[in-house]
């Protein structure tokens, strides 16, 4: 009498929680087969300027410059990084006169 109380217990038991547990991991798949569970929002406040802001600033200047007896124009080319660093080159130096 006592085996057959406890395995009446025991089916009764497993009949109520096996639909839960199912329920469960259907909604578990249904999100990673699915993946759209809810949309997933980006707020941001502003622009997006930081590719901007990295672009470093260049300016041309020509001068004439004197050497000796002879005259050049020279060209050159100034460029200004956003951590402060000014690189300055020679672009091209063309002989304007000798005296």
């Amino acid at each position: 009498m006592k085996k057959i109380l406890a395995l009446a217990i025991l089916s009764i038991s497993s009949m109520a929680f096996v639909p839960a547990i199912e329920a469960k991991a259907n909604n578990a798949s249904t999100l990673t087969a699915n993946s759209v569970a809810e949309p997933q929002i980006q707020v941001q406040l502003g622009q997006n300027r930081r590719r901007y802001n990295r672009r470093a600033r260049v300016v041309t200047q020509v001068r004439n410059v004197r050497r000796g007896r002879s005259l050049y124009r020279e060209t050159y080319q100034t460029r200004y990084q956003s951590n402060g660093r000014v690189t300055t080159r020679l672009i091209s130096r063309v002989l304007i006169r000798r005296y």
